[in-house]
């Protein structure tokens, strides 16, 4: 038995000493327009539904947290993501997805 604790000792030790990662990311406050959807305090990822007939989608951030979208993957080179700040607005044909800050 002492000679688990003996090896074990060093792994509680850099277990202790690890910082601490929170569970949930913070939610942003406001309000996030994907297109014809609104979203109250979002966090996380939110798809990008583009219209059939090519007309861009409207992205509004009136949050207090910076948005990316995420854009398409398989061109290559890829485009690279768009950053939008707070209080931002933005018509784009390109991107998947945007995710909160």
């Amino acid at each position: 038995m002492r000679r688990i604790t003996r090896l074990l000792s060093p792994l509680v030790k850099a277990a202790a000493g690890a910082p601490t990662i929170p569970e949930y990311p913070t939610t942003a406050s406001g309000f996030l327009t994907i297109g014809g959807t609104t979203y109250i305090n979002p966090v996380g990822t939110y798809p990008v539904y583009h219209p059939a007939d090519g007309t861009p989608t409207l992205i509004i951030n009136d949050t207090d947290h910076p948005l990316i979208i995420i854009t398409e993957r398989d061109h290559s080179p890829s485009p690279p993501d768009l950053i939008l700040t707070p209080g931002e607005r933005i018509e784009t044909r390109r991107g998947d997805c945007v995710q909160v800050g």
